[in-house]
This record gives structure tokens, C-alpha cells and sequence, in this order.
């Protein structure tokens, strides 16, 4: 008697551990692991003359955005005034390291007239397909208030810059571009230019007032 009162015992343990385990199985299943894609973030920082009153600001804002990014993304920082080129690379937590280089390439020059982003952007594309062939989520923000000085070949071509973001996007279908703190007028005028090839969704465009709540909407275009 006791005997089968163990055995029933025993069945009625397997059979609940046979269903616990069936229900673990499909739970396990059906759990989607993140796929987490590192991002690469080229800033465009102006330092030109025009700018250099917000450009403390603006500054703190890149090392803000930069302590909001993942340990495995990387950023590359294009300082813009007369001319253009890279002032740092690297992980976006080396606090010192960025405030160092910017510091050192973002000091207004008084023999320095201009604001080439249009060679500052072109470059951007140039490290985004770069780092997107390496396995990133590439990203530009560029920070300044767009104004076009100096040299004209230099400058933002308005009527052809949608054609080279389109360009851009055939080899990196998920990039995302930001720009803050420039007037309204101009963000107005990349708005128009940028949102038929970009969408809402990887276009965000701020001026200095709402630049933290830009911040967010930027994360979200990178996939955060």
C-alpha cells in the first residue's frame, strides 16, 4: 500500500517537473536577446568666430552626450572654423583626454576666417561609411550655429547635400544626424533640406533651449 502510494507520489513529482520544465523551455524560447549594435558618433564642433560666445556651452553639452553613450561606442571630434580636421578619436568616457584636445584646437584664431562645414560634414560621411564597414551605428552631430563664412567651396551646399546624405545611406541605411544650437531659422532650413531623406525618426534638429531633450531623441536614433 505504501508502495504504490510512493509511486503515485513519485509520478505525480515527474509529471510537474515535466511541465515546469516544458514551460521554462518556452519561456527561454521566446526571450529576445538584445541586439546590441556599438555606435559611432562624428561631432562637428564649431570654434570659428561667430561661434566662440556659445562654444563653452557647447562643449559641456559634447562631454554630456558623451557620458550618455555605451563604453564600446566611439567618437571622432571635427573642430570647424577656417578649416577642418580631426582633433580626437577614441572611446566618448575619456573625459580627459576630450577636454584636452579641445581646449588645445578649439581656441579662437584671429588669423582664422571662416566656417567650412560643408568640408567638415564631408569628412563626417567619409568616418561614418568608415566605422559602419567596421560593424557601427554611425551618427553626426554637429554643433554651431551653421553660419556660412569665408571660403564658399568650404561651405554647406544646401542644394546638394540631400543628394550626398542619400549617397551616404546606400552603405549606411541607419544613420542618424543631429544638429544643435543654431538658430531656428537655420535648423528650419535643415529640416526641410534633410527630413525627406532622413525621416523624423534619424533627423533631430535643436536649438541651445531644448538641446537636453534633443539629447534623448538622438539616443533613440542610434538604436538606445
Amino acid at each position: 500500500m505504501k508502495l504504490n502510494r510512493r509511486i503515485i507520489i513519485l509520478g505525480i513529482i515527474i509529471l510537474i517537473l515535466a511541465v515546469v520544465t516544458k514551460l521554462l523551455y518556452r519561456g527561454l524560447k521566446n526571450i529576445k536577446i538584445d541586439d546590441f549594435k556599438p555606435a559611432a558618433v562624428i561631432f562637428v564642433v564649431d570654434s570659428s568666430a561667430s561661434n566662440q560666445e556659445e562654444l563653452t556651452e557647447q562643449k559641456k553639452y559634447l562631454k554630456q552626450l558623451c557620458a550618455l553613450l555605451d563604453p564600446e561606442d566611439k567618437i571622432k571630434i571635427l573642430k570647424v572654423s577656417e578649416t577642418s580636421y580631426l582633433i580626437y578619436e577614441g572611446t566618448p568616457h575619456n573625459n580627459s583626454g576630450i577636454q584636452k584636445a579641445m581646449e588645445a584646437f578649439t581656441q579662437y584664431n584671429p588669423e582664422e576666417y571662416g566656417t567650412a562645414y560643408g568640408e567638415a560634414i564631408k569628412k563626417a560621411f567619409s568616418h561614418c561609411l568608415t566605422m559602419k564597414a567596421e560593424g557601427y551605428t554611425p551618427a553626426v552631430v554637429v554643433i554651431g550655429d551653421l553660419e556660412n563664412e569665408g571660403n564658399i567651396q568650404k561651405q554647406i551646399n544646401w542644394d546638394t547635400l540631400p543628394d550626398n546624405v542619400s549617397s551616404v545611406k546606400k552603405y549606411a541605411p541607419d544613420i542618424a544626424m543631429m544638429f544643435v544650437y543654431a538658430h531656428p531659422e537655420k535648423l528650419d532650413l535643415v529640416k526641410e533640406k534633410l527630413t525627406p531623406v532622413l525621416g523624423e525618426r534619424k533627423l533631430i534638429v535643436s536649438p541651445a533651449q531644448n538641446a537636453d531633450r534633443a539629447s534623448r531623441e538622438f539616443l533613440k536614433a542610434i538604436g538606445r
